[in-house]
């Protein structure tokens, strides 16, 4: 696997090292030795997929609070995505900055969320695939979000929004819950 830290520091882009023959290639997706020695957390608790049938699908931006945060490796297998993180942690220099990548099913290329990040993805066709493996169980409880549209974070998504479920369309501006979200991903704040 070959590992390019994004701006946010601990996010990471995967590209495949392929090893190719007559019969195509294969590659490793993931190495519990090579994330260690990028200083990232070799963790999957589960695995999951959403498929998405029209281009212009929303989903995001979500997370999970500590002490369940919740890393992730994304990646698309069908279609084509852009996939969107928002770095959470107070203490961060890049706190409330974005970074954003085409994920696709031809450049086979992977997004690594690091814990305490928002995380979200617009489809750029119809039928479009994701497979997440997550650092962390699913926690009903924990969960947050921020909208995808948030004056504050300031992205730019590249189609108008299609479909989006009720529960993203009504997630809060950061405005709205800035102390609360403060307060809950700052690690030090955190019981031992």
């Amino acid at each position: 696997m070959i590992f390019r830290e994004t701006p946010l520091k601990g996010a990471f882009v995967l590209d495949l090292e392929r090893r190719e023959d007559d019969r195509g290639f294969f590659a490793r997706t993931f190495c519990q030795r090579e994330f260690q020695a990028h200083g990232l957390r070799p963790v999957v608790a589960q695995a999951n997929i959403a498929s998405n049938i029209a281009g212009g699908t929303m989903r995001g931006m979500h997370f999970q609070y500590p002490p369940a945060a919740e890393s992730k490796l994304v990646s698309c297998i069908r279609g084509a995505l852009y996939d969107v993180i928002v770095d959470l942690r107070p203490e961060s220099p890049t706190f409330l900055q974005h970074f954003g990548i085409e994920l696709n099913a031809e450049n086979r290329t992977a997004l690594y969320v690091p814990e305490r990040f928002a995380h979200g993805y617009q489809t750029l066709c119809d039928n479009t695939d994701a497979i997440y493996l997550m650092g962390d169980f699913y926690t009903p409880g924990v969960e947050g979000g921020l909208r995808y549209d948030d004056p504050a974070l300031d992205i730019g998504w590249p189609l108008p929004v299609t479909v989006i479920s009720e529960k993203d369309r009504n997630l809060p501006l950061y405005a709205a819950c800035e102390d609360e979200l403060k307060r809950r991903m700052n690690i030090a704040l955190q019981p031992a």
